[in-house]
């Protein structure tokens, strides 16, 4: 078998194609082949431990395993693509290819199979999409730790500005706005920014715990702040605050206030601003900066991801209800 394993590694060394079919045994038609293909499925080194050449040549040539399989090789892209949509679960995709494997008299997988082998796919080609969040689904919202000094101009006087972040845990696109403080009416103008700045709404919102969101979060009871319920309201969107010390409840929100306060409020902290405007249109030169960074694990930015994979599954912004029905706090900001 050719050692599809060995031709990527030494591809990743710079090693040319020469060199890397004298090493490997193959000729270059063979390792330029092999390359190409790779490149298309986005499977690069360095690759885990416990990938095979065996189960490399099964995702880079399907067609070529299938001849000598007795089982149908599933369609991992397609799988990748349906699960973005609300809903839908590898179990309806393993029913939906056995039922497809039936009515061709081939033998399908079993649904343990199918789940390893599509999910080795993932790894392997390090799909972008997160399934384990839906498209459109989720906004999670929280306060930065850290702030941000203001001066005054005048008497030279210190105040500390804080930082709004929200993100969406897919595409994980960030939105970030500086306050002068954390009260119930920066806390629902910086949703209305933005949900203006992503252009729609998600299905669910999760804030944290804070006296803005909610009055109560027990076991057995969370009564929201009445504003923000208004707010919920007027956009169409459910609020589901975590629950208290679970930060796990809103992971992606807490690892984009990390990002956040190592790309924004740290690269800004040799600068002095005066105002809030000021300081905030540092911060959004800044956050553009961030949603365009190249991901470390896998290709494209939060921006791309956002526009390839979550766009299209965000609800539009369209008022349902008169503009009465918001919080007072809210209406000149989207008036």
């Amino acid at each position: 078998m050719t050692d599809y394993l060995k031709i990527l590694r030494l591809d990743y060394l710079d090693y040319s194609q020469r060199r890397i079919a004298d090493s490997a045994r193959c000729s270059h038609h063979t390792i330029r082949k092999v390359l190409e293909v790779a490149s298309k499925a986005n499977i690069h080194w360095p690759l885990e431990d416990d990938i095979t050449n065996a189960e490399l040549e099964r995702i880079l040539f399907p067609d070529k395993y299938q001849k000598i399989s007795t089982y149908v090789e599933p369609d991992y892209p397609y799988i990748h693509r349906e699960l973005a949509k609300p809903g839908v679960t590898l179990t309806l995709l393993w029913e939906e290819y056995c039922r497809k494997c039936y009515e061709s008299s081939r033998t399908p997988y079993m649904s343990t199979q199918f789940g390893d082998k599509y999910r080795k796919w993932a790894r392997i080609t390090k799909a972008t999409m997160r399934i384990q969040h839906k498209p459109g689904d989720t906004i999670q919202v929280d306060w930065a730790g850290d702030t941000v000094p203001v001066y005054d101009s005048v008497t030279g006087a210190q105040s500390a500005a804080y930082l709004f972040v929200a993100v969406l845990p897919c595409s994980c696109y960030v939105y970030a706005e500086a306050c002068d403080d954390m009260k119930t009416e920066n806390w629902l103008n910086c949703h209305v920014h933005a949900f203006n700045y992503f252009g729609g709404v998600t299905r669910l919102l999760i804030p944290d715990n804070c006296k803005t969101a909610t009055t109560s979060n027990t076991r057995y009871e969370t009564i929201l702040n009445r504003s923000y319920q208004e707010l919920a309201e007027y956009y169409g969107i459910a609020i589901v605050p975590a629950r208290v010390r679970k930060p796990q409840d809103k992971s992606a929100a807490e690892a984009s206030v990390r990002l956040v306060e190592t790309w924004i409020i740290a690269a800004l902290q040799d600068m002095k601003f005066f105002s809030l405007r000021e300081l905030n249109e540092a911060v959004a030169e800044k956050l553009e900066e961030l949603n365009n960074r190249e991901f470390k694990q896998h290709t494209g930015t939060r921006r791309s991801a956002y526009l390839e994979e979550e766009q299209a599954y965000m609800l539009p912004l369209h008022r349902l209800k008169p503009l009465s029905d918001l919080p007072p706090r809210c209406r000149t900001t989207i008036s």
